[in-house]
């Protein structure tokens, strides 16, 4: 029984030692010589930078520039306390060919501040000593800027207005999925949200809506990205208050002149923007107790700018009136009708009769009258003259 033991264990001993001398064989000069021309050719992170806590993967290519001895590597594996590795290291036997690339992927997460870092990369070669490399890493927190670059200076219930902003990436690497959103109580918003997409580093991205406001409130606009896959979003509160736009377009009635004829009274004048917007479809009409007359109902004086100004003219009837109001309308750039009143006197205005017939045509006929006379009385002295 003890002999057979003996036996056993001698078994186990010169397979062990069997085993110990093939692995050291294969550390050969020639072998340390081909795993010294093998090199870490390139490094990338998806995403480019971390924000702290997210979560990337990190590819390691790596070249034999041999041109005819293959490599074996057994173990394989990336990372530090900094850029931790959150996948299982490369554990099995992989060959590299001559002039041959091999790539390794690794699942990390940024468990560190802003910064640099380089965390280690180390490959076991079956037939010689490891290869270690430090991978570049970068952490930075800068978020993507949301600018608002226009916006009423107040805002009237139940009127459109539309305010610009910009979408900018101030990131040393792209960012993906980018979507701006608006929100807020009682507020309507077109678009509610713009998909962007991918915003390259460095690029910016105009962007506009309009809001239509029920309520004083706050505006929220958020833009929401990826960067690699973790989500991250900015966002913005905009006061939403109503007031008089100091911008808005400013329409203003001058020069009046009122005459009447025949129980029509005509109105003209000047319509003068002084606001510094343009005002659109200005028209101007009279109200009750005037009731509009041809020719001139309504007056469509068009499109004003900013200190232009445009004549105008409506006719209307009135009984017993002292005075009658215009109504200027307008409509601003957002489409929304501004109206504006303005009272005119017409108390004291002399009143002509027009009448019509015989009375009318006096005046032509009695000019007729007199050419016909003139003409009849140089013919009679141009004959007794010749008869002469």
């Amino acid at each position: 029984m003890k002999k057979n033991r003996f036996i056993i264990i001698l078994a186990i001993v010169l397979v062990f030692g069997t085993g110990i001398s093939a692995v050291t064989a294969f550390e050969t000069p020639e072998s340390i010589i081909a795993a010294g021309n093998v090199y870490v050719s390139n490094v990338t992170y998806d995403p480019g930078t971390f924000f702290t806590g997210d979560s990337g993967t990190v590819m390691v290519y790596v070249t034999n520039s041999n041109t005819d001895t293959s490599v074996v590597v057994n173990h394989v594996t990336i990372g530090d306390e900094n850029i931790r590795l959150t996948s299982r290291p490369y554990d099995t036997s992989a060959n590299i060919g001559p002039l041959q690339k091999q790539s390794f992927a690794f699942s990390v997460v940024a468990d560190a501040q802003d910064g640099t870092y380089f965390p280690t990369f180390s490959l076991s070669f079956r037939d010689a000593d490891s290869l270690y490399y430090r991978a570049v890493a970068e952490v930075d927190n800068t978020p993507i800027e949301l600018t608002i670059l226009q916006k009423p200076d107040a805002f009237t219930q139940g009127k459109k207005k539309t305010i610009f902003v910009q979408v900018a990436n101030p990131r040393k690497n792209d960012v993906r999925n980018v979507v701006f959103d608006v929100s807020g109580a009682g507020i309507t918003a077109e678009p509610a949200k713009t998909f962007i997409g991918n915003l390259a580093s460095g690029e910016k991205i105009p962007v506009n809506f309009t809001v239509t406001p029920d309520q004083e409130t706050n505006l929220i606009l958020t833009v929401t990205y990826n960067n690699g896959n973790n989500p991250h979003k900015v966002t913005v509160d905009l006061p939403i208050s109503f007031g008089i736009d100091k911008m808005q377009a400013n329409p203003v009635v001058s020069n009046i002149q009122v005459t009447s004829s025949g129980g029509i009274y005509h109105i003209t004048g000047d319509v003068n923007n002084a606001g510094l917007e343009t005002a659109n479809t200005v028209t101007v009409t009279s109200l009750s107790p005037a009731v509009p007359q041809d020719p001139y109902k309504t007056y469509v004086v068009g499109a004003l700018k900013p200190d232009d100004f445009g004549s105008f003219e409506v006719t209307f009837s009135s009984n017993n009136a002292t005075t009658v109001p215009l109504q200027l309308s307008y409509k601003d750039s957002e489409g929304n009708q501004n109206t504006a009143l303005q009272d005119v006197k017409i108390s004291g205005v002399d009143v002509t009769s027009q009448t019509t017939g015989g009375s009318n045509l006096l005046f032509p006929i009695i000019a007729v009258i007199i050419v016909l006379c003139a003409c009849i009385g140089g013919w009679f002295f141009y004959v007794r003259r010749n008869k002469k």
